[in-house]
């Protein structure tokens, strides 16, 4: 048990002064070949969970069914993370893509979070080829680098960091 090891602070303890955090719903449609993806394999997942549930029960299927639910999550981020082949958009790439130009362009940065270490790297082709310049933090970052990243970012380098949730779920001060 790690708790009393981890100190996770909340920006309200650690300065009374930053402003609330400001949470905004954005809805997006999936491409056209995205969403053909989507449907099909929403109706192999049925037959699979149907059939697991069936032969397992539900409580034995868990680990099968949040497979199943994570197969249907990357489609949605973009089918590249699930199918080799796939050369089509992705409508959250698309529309992130131009939220990131938005931002950029009204000078603010950006920490962008993806549970996903693919979507991560599918963004990162996105911004190479709209030569937008990022730091980049997953768990293969060495402590070190790590610092100098963060540190780099804090001190105005770069307008965007992706960083993959698990790598930066602890230890990171990023203003």
């Amino acid at each position: 048990y790690i708790k009393p090891f981890i100190l996770r602070r909340m920006k309200k303890t650690v300065l009374k002064e930053l402003p609330e955090k400001i949470e905004s719903r954005m809805l997006n449609e999936m491409t056209p070949e995205q969403a053909k993806l989507y449907d099909g394999w929403l109706l192999q997942v049925k037959k699979e969970f149907e059939s697991e549930v069936a032969v397992h029960g539900f409580e034995k299927s868990q680990i099968k069914i949040l497979s199943l639910l994570t197969r249907l999550r990357q489609i949605c981020c973009h089918p590249a993370l699930f199918f080799e082949h796939y050369h089509g958009g992705s409508g959250k790439l698309e529309m992130l893509m131009e939220l990131l130009s938005e931002a950029i362009s009204g000078n603010h940065r950006i920490l962008l979070f993806s549970q996903f270490t693919g979507m991560l790297d599918l963004i990162k082709k996105e911004l190479d080829r709209e030569k937008i310049t990022y730091f980049y933090l997953d768990g293969s970052t060495s402590a070190e680098e790590r610092i100098k990243r963060v540190h780099a970012f804090n001190g105005g380098e770069k307008n965007v960091f992706l960083i993959s949730l698990k790598a930066g779920g602890t230890g990171l001060n990023l203003t």
